[in-house]
């Protein structure tokens, strides 16, 4: 781990794609970044990152990866009730790359890659999962998010 950075995406907003790439480049390490792993192309509801912008911007590979596919007849659903005229820009971007299945020490996950080959995403995907199936990376990502120091409310 060479650094961490936190930030904050609008729920359900257009931001994902620039807060990405800031935090990338507010790492100060960007010549020692070979890829950028996502835990999936959606942030915060559906702010949905542009993975061709962000491999543009950072010029290095984009690999998002999920536990589960996407049921994607509701995502669209959903997508066209609550986004109207901008539905179909968020669809493009979730549908531009399509997933395929990679397999782990555990249970297969979905990835999608942009800037590489299908077998160089499995590699990383692979390389930098320690135990299980899902990336140390984006493991300690979600420590690092879910430490906040905010009390957190039962789940009822």
């Amino acid at each position: 781990m060479e650094a961490i950075r936190r930030g904050r995406v609008r729920v359900d907003g257009t931001d994902a794609t620039e807060r990405v790439v800031a935090l990338v480049r507010g790492t100060g390490a960007l010549d020692g970044v070979r890829a950028v792993l996502l835990d999936g192309a959606v942030l915060g509801g559906f702010n949905v990152v542009d993975l061709d912008r962000v491999r543009d911007e950072l010029a290095r590979p984009v690999v998002a990866v999920t536990r589960r596919p996407p049921d994607f007849g509701r995502i669209r659903a959903a997508l066209s009730t609550w986004f109207g005229r901008d539905a179909d820009r968020r669809w493009r971007l979730l549908r531009a790359h399509p997933l395929f299945r990679v397999p782990t020490g555990g249970a297969p996950i979905l990835a999608a890659a942009v800037g590489c080959r299908r077998v160089d995403a499995a590699s990383l995907v692979r390389k930098t999962t320690v135990r299980g199936f899902w990336p140390e990376p984006l493991r300690l990502a979600h420590l690092v998010a879910s430490a906040d120091g905010r009390p957190r409310r039962p789940k009822v």
